[in-house]
C-alpha cells in the first residue's frame, strides 16, 4: 500500500490553544474521500500524537473524527501553560509542524482518484 504525506490529503493542518492548559491540533481534509482514506488507516491515534511530541500518552487528551467537517482533532495538555514564564507561543498557533510528517497508507484506487 502506498503512503503519502498529509499535506496532499490535507488542506489545513494546524494547532491553537484550547484554553491556557492543552493545545489542539486541527487537520481539515480536502474532501470526503481524503478524509476517510485517513480515518480508515488507523494512524491517528494516541500513539502517534505522543510520538510526534515526544509526550507521554497520558497527556494526549483525544484524538476525535469530525465527520461533518472531513477534519480530524488532536487534543494534548499544554507543555507549558500559555502565557507562564519561559513559554514561547503564547496562542499555540505555531506547534503543528510535527503533524506535517505524517505518511497516511492509500488504497491503489484513491491514487488513482488523486491522479484525475
Amino acid at each position: 500500500m502506498k503512503k503519502i504525506n498529509i499535506t496532499e490529503l490535507a488542506s489545513v493542518v494546524r494547532s491553537k490553544n484550547s484554553g491556557p492548559y492543552e493545545l489542539t491540533f486541527d487537520i481539515i481534509f480536502k474532501d470526503r474521500a481524503a478524509f476517510e482514506q485517513a480515518r480508515r488507516s488507523g494512524v491517528f491515534t494516541k500513539e502517534l500524537i505522543a510520538g510526534l511530541y515526544n509526550i507521554d500518552i497520558d497527556k494526549v487528551i483525544g484524538v476525535v473524527e469530525f465527520e461533518a467537517a472531513n477534519a480530524i482533532k488532536a487534543t494534548i495538555v499544554r507543555p507549558v501553560v500559555s502565557g507562564a514564564l519561559g513559554e514561547t507561543d503564547v496562542y499555540g498557533a505555531q506547534q503543528n509542524a510535527p503533524l506535517l510528517s505524517i505518511e497516511v497508507p492509500v488504497s491503489s484506487d484513491f491514487v488513482k482518484y488523486l491522479d484525475s
